[in-house]
């Protein structure tokens, strides 16, 4: 028989060692034609008790959606400053992490421990959330067994409880559109972000600012590159999670089933907005342990499939797919 997540949790205690935004919500996704035919439902936290589980469940979701208010760069106690920029989780995780392919956080609660690629091990749902903390957050990792984790792990659970372990949770991800034939193009990207963002984010990319620098408030809408965005080792900067995203969802408060931006224009545009500075992480060359494990458009090396950098930013992605299934399979008979 299946194992299901509880439905009911009356504590909290300490979570162990056990947040690829893909992520904490890219794991493979239904496609939105497959998806429509599910329900997709929002359990409501504010009727949790006003209980040890209820408030940390509640302090969960306020971390996601105001994060740097309370773990930014510019709260008021330098203990609590785990973010290394003004985002919040809620700037790709969208409506708290609860939209229908806007990253949601239904169902990956129930994803973990699993193998990760990005490390070449198994990880944890804590060990996730790390790698957004110091990737998308551009900050450094939470204390594995303090409030903050716990409250995460705890909102994450809510959100899948009562969901089958194992099992595809439609809506998952940022959706899943055709690919190009063609490499993405970041010049009539350009125009479309001219056309469809900078009313949001600025013509700069800049995002618009809720107070005064050093206020700790935020972003009304945020940066899509820059010193406070996420860094070059976040699943956003991978072109395939970037297009799909903003398909699903951009301009705000879209929905995936009535998309503004035709799928060209989707790509194109991620491809400008990934082709702008953005702070590095360091060591990104050693993601992908297992080389042929790599994504096809991961913008790092080193590769093992001969293909250039620009082609694994930019596409198109169906002949390195091909390669890197040639190759494994070589390696699968030498083996």
């Amino acid at each position: 028989m299946p194992r299901i997540l509880g439905t009911a949790c009356g504590g909290v205690a300490l979570v162990g060692l056990t947040m690829a935004l893909g992520a904490l919500a890219a794991s493979p996704s239904p496609t939105p034609a497959t998806a429509s035919l599910a329900a997709w439902s929002v359990p409501d936290v504010d009727a949790l008790p006003e209980d040890a589980w209820g408030k940390t469940v509640r302090y969960g979701r306020d971390l996601i959606t105001k994060t740097y208010a309370l773990i930014g760069p510019e709260v008021a106690d330098p203990a609590k400053r785990f973010a290394g920029n003004n985002l919040a989780c809620g700037s790709c995780h969208l409506e708290a992490g609860t939209k229908r392919f806007g990253l949601p956080f239904q169902g990956v609660y129930a994803d973990f421990p699993n193998y990760r690629a990005r490390s070449g091990s198994v990880g944890t749902i804590e060990d996730r959330i790390e790698g957004c903390m110091t990737r998308s957050m551009n900050g450094k990792p939470l204390p594995p067994l303090g409030a903050e984790m716990t409250a995460m792990v705890a909102y994450m659970k809510f959100l899948s409880d009562g969901r089958l372990v194992g099992a595809a949770t439609p809506g998952r991800g940022p959706g899943a559109m055709p690919e190009l034939d063609r490499a993405a193009d970041p010049a009539h990207g350009r125009e479309v972000f001219a056309q469809n963002c900078a009313a949001c984010h600025g013509a700069d990319g800049q995002g618009q600012r809720a107070g005064a620098v050093g206020e700790a408030q935020g972003y009304t809408f945020p940066p899509l590159w820059g010193p406070d965005s996420f860094n070059d080792g976040a699943g956003m900067d991978r072109l395939s999670a970037a297009a799909n995203f903003i398909h699903s969802n951009m301009p705000n408060g879209i929905t995936w089933g009535a998309p503004a931006l035709s799928a060209e224009d989707g790509w194109d545009v991620a491809a400008f907005v990934q082709a702008q500075p953005r702070p590095h992480k360091d060591k990104l060359e050693q993601d992908y342990p297992v080389r042929l494990e790599r994504p096809v458009d991961s913008g790092f090396g080193p590769y093992a499939d001969g293909f250039s950098q620009d082609q694994h930013r930019l596409g198109p992605f169906a002949p390195i797919r091909a390669e890197i299934k040639r190759l494994q399979s070589g390696e699968a008979r030498t083996q």
